[in-house]
């Protein structure tokens, strides 16, 4: 006949004691990815609410770029309107994306709005006119660059 051992009120104790500092560890960790995940959504939503502010401002920008590029020296108070808007979303990380000559298209980076027959063979597939700038707000492309590309 088997015999059984039985528990002693210590080894009682012990097992509650293991059971509740396993479930002190779990409480413990759940806080923390609690913490970690409400301080992302709080950041997410300040980034959401200035892109929110800030994209429709982007078409204000794109008039200024339109209007640099046939202005004339003398119109000084022009260009630094210019650059206080550019200084005011540079605060607020919205970086304007550069776009290197005759860069090589990337759907992921780039729209295409057309595409423009090349005589030169080493344009084709490549970027060959920017239409309107891209904006990233931090790391996010909240506007991609609209372009022309070489066929």
């Amino acid at each position: 006949m088997a015999r059984k051992t039985k528990k002693t009120k210590t080894d009682e104790l012990n097992e509650e004691i293991s059971n509740l500092k396993d479930k002190y560890l779990r409480l413990a960790a759940e806080f923390e990815n609690y913490k970690k995940r409400t301080t992302k959504e709080k950041l997410d939503s300040t980034n959401y609410g200035k892109e929110s502010i800030i994209k429709p401002l982007l078409t204000i920008l794109d008039d200024f770029e339109r209007a640099n590029k046939n202005i004339k020296k003398d119109n000084e108070g022009y260009i630094l309107i210019n650059q206080k808007i550019i200084d005011i979303f540079s605060k607020h990380q919205l970086k304007k994306i550069q776009i290197e000559n005759e860069e090589i298209f990337d759907v992921e980076k780039h729209e295409a709005i057309s595409s423009l027959d090349v005589k030169d063979k080493n344009k084709k597939g490549k970027i060959v006119e920017v239409i309107e700038s891209g904006y990233k707000l931090g790391e996010k492309i909240i506007r991609y660059p609209k372009v022309i590309i070489g066929k």
